[in-house]
């Protein structure tokens, strides 16, 4: 099954007309993904990649049938774009845009959260279920189906432990780039829920990094709610000096919280098994999946 989007996802690509709109389009597209569409302001008429291309993103759900949407719009536009697709109702709305002031991204998820329509983002590489649907900006050719659920907070290292598991003959369920900034749509404790829920998950692969709090609330999670798959982690950032930002927005280390050694800790307590390097992920997922 995986979770969040599937063989039924019917997807809008907001930004459509610009470059990365249009060749993350075209790859989503030869991926099989079902991109119906996309919507421009301005460019309503036109058609990309032999799509139509829409002014509203209720004239293109009307019209074609959308139920989720990829949101390529400059920063400055962006809260207005995941707006209009959340008034609309489709879900998940995918937020790829980096740079988006903090206040938008609240703005637009406290929409989203009254209005019960999961936003991925911002700041992310997107979500795939092999074989199903690819919304986002992975390169699908590196994953296969199987029984691994990945989150992270980090898009290319998603990516590289992707390969490793299929490399290694480990498909995976669902693999899912939370974002990297300090505000984000999905916590790794919502998407640990869904992947509770999907029976085809069997393990499930977490990728933290340094700053915040995310890691130690999921380990919290996972250890009050005896948590019922096995979980395997890798932390991101063991060399990152405090105080200052490496990579993304919400990696930056203030005081003793947020480092790389309460987040293995608070993980570790929880019974999930913490990988000194990804590397070793994939000996972690094979020896729980014979467990």
């Amino acid at each position: 099954m995986g979770i969040i989007v599937d063989r039924n996802t019917k997807v809008l690509v907001q930004g459509i007309t610009g470059s990365q709109g249009s060749f993350h389009a075209k790859m989503m597209l030869e991926y099989g993904t079902r991109v119906l569409g996309g919507v421009t302001p301005g460019r309503g008429g036109t058609e990309v990649l032999g799509l139509p291309v829409f002014d509203t993103v209720v004239e293109a759900r009307e019209r074609v049938g959308a139920n989720a949407s990829i949101v390529f719009v400059p920063a400055s536009f962006a809260k207005d774009a995941a707006l209009e697709a959340i008034s609309a109702g489709l879900s998940p709305v995918v937020v790829i845009t980096d740079g988006i002031p903090v206040r938008d991204t609240m703005e637009l998820l406290a929409e989203a959260r009254r209005r019960k329509v999961t936003v991925i983002g911002p700041n992310c590489p997107g979500v795939i279920t092999p074989g199903d649907c690819k919304l986002g900006i992975m390169p699908g050719h590196i994953y296969k189906r199987g029984v691994v659920g990945i989150i992270s907070r980090s898009g290319t290292l998603t990516y590289e432990v992707a390969s490793m598991l299929t490399d290694d003959g480990f498909g995976q369920s669902t693999c899912l780039g939370l974002g990297g900034d300090p505000v984000v749509g999905l916590s790794f404790v919502d998407v640990l829920e869904m992947f509770r829920q999907d029976p085809e998950t069997k393990v499930v692969v977490l990728i933290g990094e340094i700053g915040g709090n995310a890691e130690e609330l999921a380990a919290r999670y996972i250890a009050d709610t005896e948590y019922p798959k096995p979980v395997a982690a890798y932390i991101v950032g063991r060399a990152a000096p405090p105080g200052k930002r490496m990579g993304h927005a919400g990696a930056i280390i203030t005081g003793r919280s947020g480092t790389v050694e309460s987040k293995e800790k608070a993980l570790t307590s929880a019974g999930v098994s913490v990988a000194a390097k990804p590397t070793d992920i994939s000996p972690i997922v094979s020896k729980v999946l014979k467990e």
